[in-house]
């Protein structure tokens, strides 16, 4: 008898042998017990994740001689000739070699004929987006209204190329990519069949270099065991398709995120030298720095794919470094990736991107220059202003202290401190009861979450000084600023101040708030209520406006 390759072999037969397609599984299954049985399937993915092989049990389960079941049995005459693919009744089409409108013709008259000895006459069409237009159009009307002893399965990987007519006269499965623990846990239950000692390092290896395809780890399994025989280590794997350790990855990425430019180069060479594909090697590190983001994310959201030793390194890296230089660091590599694709001298390219990006850790994001402005204005205000803010300080004091009548009060209250660059009234909370904004219990968890602001984020301070609370929805806690002052509200739009504030907030109010920020054509500026003219705003100086300019520039792009 002739060798029979891992693929074939090792084929699901049922169901329940599907790996990694329990969504898939689970509602065919349903279907078949529930005798809810569509007239046209669609099976969507990428290569080697069982369409095809989903659409044979499929056509099992509904001509197995005991069925429809969804345990066919696998040895009675119809189950063994649909595995082996020459049934009369299940006939497989190649839809890249029979696009043709005559050959969609000869189907629709053929369709009309009973089965020769099943229960239903099943047309597999693989790769059915390679059909021309007018094949599809010559489907339609039978695919819409087939006889009742038919059924279409169609299966695809480009499914935007099939005509919209077409999937809304099916039931569209999509089949995902296999997730790597998976794979390497089918790789060892086919070594302990055939007898092959595989380390599962080795397994985890061609599970990764698989991405997700279970036929294409099935067939670097295959071409192991005539390369190392019946016992194979992560050493094999990667000497004989190139691929670099993932240790070595997660040592490259540990040097970058310490800004060690030397001993990343050093890793680099080492690779090259020893004949690592340099696009692999990018591939490998921007899917690492990819699952250290979603680790920092959600942790548990790579519990499939990643064994419990790495979860613990990704823990460890992801304290050196914050999700928005993660991301930039992840699009310089891309950008990097794609240059190289087309460039003869890989390796340069790749040694320009671990430099720029070690560079790039170093450098001060916009949001720390705007902190680095606040600070250098505060350290250079005049004595006069920090008296003039003591004064303005004490004054509003005295007046919590000792409420006069309401008649007095209005003359009585000095004008309300100006929250100037400077920041000379930056230790004092902004007025809340100057607009019948938002509730009572709004503005008191305003007031005290103002007190908190850090002094030194003085255009935090400052722009949240200008704003008014308006009445809270549910769990959004809504703060409004007049046309005049979106500046401000800009600033307090940035991830980092967003998150700062929604932090106080849950401390002061013990709710998780989202902080929303709108601009209403009936709010009056603070700076023109208080009574100070234009010129005092905080944004006439020029240091501030360049800055603030700058910023807003980088919100547009």
């Amino acid at each position: 008898m002739s060798y029979e390759v891992f693929a074939r072999k090792y084929r699901p037969q049922t169901f329940d042998d599907l790996v990694g397609q329990a969504h898939v599984s689970r509602t065919l299954k349903n279907a078949v017990a529930q005798n809810r049985l569509a007239h046209a399937y669609l099976f969507v993915g990428p290569r080697g994740i069982g369409k095809t092989s989903t659409a044979r049990i499929l056509a099992k389960a509904l001509n197995c001689v005991k069925g429809p079941t969804v345990t066919p049995d696998g040895t009675c005459d119809n189950c063994l000739e649909i595995a082996a693919g020459n049934s009369l009744d299940v006939l497989e089409i190649d839809g890249a070699s029979n696009n043709g409108v005559e050959q969609v013709r000869e189907l629709r008259e053929n369709v009309r004929y009973a089965p020769s000895k099943s229960r239903y006459k099943i047309y597999i069409i693989d790769e059915v987006h390679m059909l021309t237009t007018a094949a599809f159009n010559a489907l339609l009307k039978t695919l819409e209204e087939p006889p009742p002893h038919v059924k279409f399965i169609f299966a695809t990987t480009e499914p935007q190329k099939v005509l919209a007519t077409i999937v809304s006269r099916c039931q569209r499965f999509d089949l995902h990519r296999i997730p790597a623990k998976l794979i390497a846990d089918h790789l060892q239950f086919i070594a302990k069949k055939e007898k092959i000692t595989l380390e599962p390092a080795a397994a985890h290896a061609i599970a990764r270099g698989a991405e997700g395809g279970l036929r294409d780890a099935e067939s670097m399994l295959d071409q192991l065991v005539a390369f190392c025989g019946d016992k194979i280590s992560e050493n094999d794997v990667l000497n004989v398709f190139g691929f670099t350790s993932e240790q070595t990855v997660v040592d490259l990425t540990g040097k970058i995120l310490r800004s060690e430019t030397a001993p990343a180069l050093d890793v680099l060479y080492q690779q090259c030298e020893a004949g690592k594909d340099m696009m692999r090697l990018m591939s490998d590190l921007i899917s690492y720095l990819r699952d250290l983001l979603v680790f920092k994310a959600k942790p548990d959201a790579l519990q499939e794919d990643v064994d419990p030793e790495l979860q613990k390194v990704l823990a460890a890296q992801a304290e050196l470094i914050q999700n928005d230089r993660l991301l930039d660091l992840i699009d310089q590599f891309a950008q990097a990736e794609g240059r190289m694709k087309w460039a003869p001298n890989k390796k340069l390219h790749f040694e320009v991107a671990l430099i720029k990006a070690i560079q790039s850790l170093n450098q001060a994001t916009l949001d720390e220059v705007i902190e680095r402005l606040g600070e250098i204005r505060d350290g250079n205000r005049s004595p006069e202003k920090k008296t003039l803010s003591a004064e303005t300080m004490g004054a509003n004091a005295s007046a919590t202290r000792t409420v006069p009548p309401a008649s007095k009060r209005a003359a009585a209250d000095p004008p309300s401190p100006s929250f100037g660059v400077a920041g000379t009234a930056s230790n004092t909370a902004p007025r809340v009861a100057e607009s019948p904004d938002g509730g009572d219990d709004a503005k008191n968890i305003w007031q005290r979450v103002f007190s908190k602001i850090p002094t030194q984020k003085a255009f935090v301070r400052n722009s949240a000084a200008v704003a008014h609370v308006l009445p809270s929805e549910g769990r959004h806690f809504i703060l409004g600023f007049s046309p005049d002052q979106k500046s401000p509200m800009d600033i307090l739009g940035t991830a980092s101040n967003r998150k700062l504030i929604e932090t106080l907030l849950r401390e002061v109010s013990g709710k998780d708030w989202t902080l929303n920020l709108t601009v209403r054509e009936n709010l009056v500026s603070k700076a023109q209520s208080s009574g100070e003219s234009s010129s005092e705003n905080y944004t006439d100086d020029p240091l501030i406006r360049e800055a603030l300019e700058i910023f807003k520039g980088e919100i547009k792009r």
